[in-house]
């Protein structure tokens, strides 16, 4: 005889009715083994950053008969996470088993990956989990990412939320803001202040601060006629230095004779 969609509730004795005779009626007292799969889940126990033992995560194999066994398979890890176990006896005849895992909550772990593994009379049920630890930002810095281009960067866990703001105010509108990063789109006087980016999640927050100074006229076009007349310049200082080393060159040069010159007042001698 198979019995089929039964449910925790159907655990005590069954009973099976046979008919033989007309006027007789056999009642049988089974024992029905009823066996219950667990309802596993693996819970993030959300914990903060810091130098002391905390519950990184709990793997609960629920309602199950018989009872569940329930490890984690921690990989690099090693002894930096250990695990506990707990179970717990149900009124319907289930056990709810519970194995917690515990470590120092630093960043050295954060990210890791783990897996919760359950054995039972049923196949072998297994959740994988990454460990979170939680921090707020670490530092906030802003780096130039181009020549018009900022960036704020920062480190968190969450993931900060990046603001920009400038001291007097709000952004100039030759000013962009996209998350992170600040694009100052047209170079101008207009650009010019004290600019702080923000870096915060529910755990904390940190500042950078960017100062930005654009002088009165500045332009493009300016730097350009700049840099022609230089080359002008240099252009005109070759020509004359060219010309002036070739006259040097083809000037007439007086060259001394070997011959002695003649005495005055000297006469011939000779008779």
């Amino acid at each position: 005889m198979e019995l089929r969609s039964l449910s925790a509730s159907s655990f005590p004795p069954c009973y099976c009715v046979k008919r033989r005779l007309v006027l007789l009626t056999l009642v049988y007292l089974l024992s029905c083994d009823v066996k219950v799969l667990p309802s596993v889940s693996v819970k993030d126990e959300y914990p903060l950053e810091g130098k002391e033992e905390r519950l990184l995560a709990t793997c609960t194999a629920a309602g199950s008969r018989p009872p569940a066994e329930v490890s984690w398979i921690t990989g690099s890890l090693g002894d930096k996470v250990r695990a506990t176990r707990s179970s717990t006896q149900n009124g319907n005849d289930t056990t709810t088993t519970i194995s917690s895992l515990l470590g120092v909550p630093t960043k050295e772990i954060n990210r890791q990956k783990v897996r919760c593994v359950v054995k039972s009379e049923a196949p072998e049920i297994s959740q994988d989990f990454t460990i979170q630890i939680y921090f707020p930002p670490v530092e906030a810095k802003i780096v130039e990412r181009d020549q018009d281009t900022f960036e704020c960067l920062t480190e968190a866990n969450p993931d900060a939320n990046v603001t920009w703001s400038r001291s007097d105010g709000p952004l100039p509108q030759s000013a962009e803001a996209d998350g992170g990063k600040l694009k100052l789109q047209s170079i101008s006087s207009d650009l010019n202040g004290l600019y702080q980016c923000e870096a915060s999640n529910q755990y904390g927050k940190k500042h950078s601060q960017l100062y930005v100074h654009v002088p009165s006229g500045s332009c493009t076009v300016c730097w350009v006629i700049f840099g022609l007349a230089l080359i002008a310049s240099c252009v005109v200082a070759a020509v004359v230095y060219y010309f002036k080393f070739l006259r040097n060159e083809e000037s007439p040069q007086r060259v001394p004779t070997s011959e002695p010159e003649e005495a005055p007042g000297e006469a011939d001698t000779n008779i």
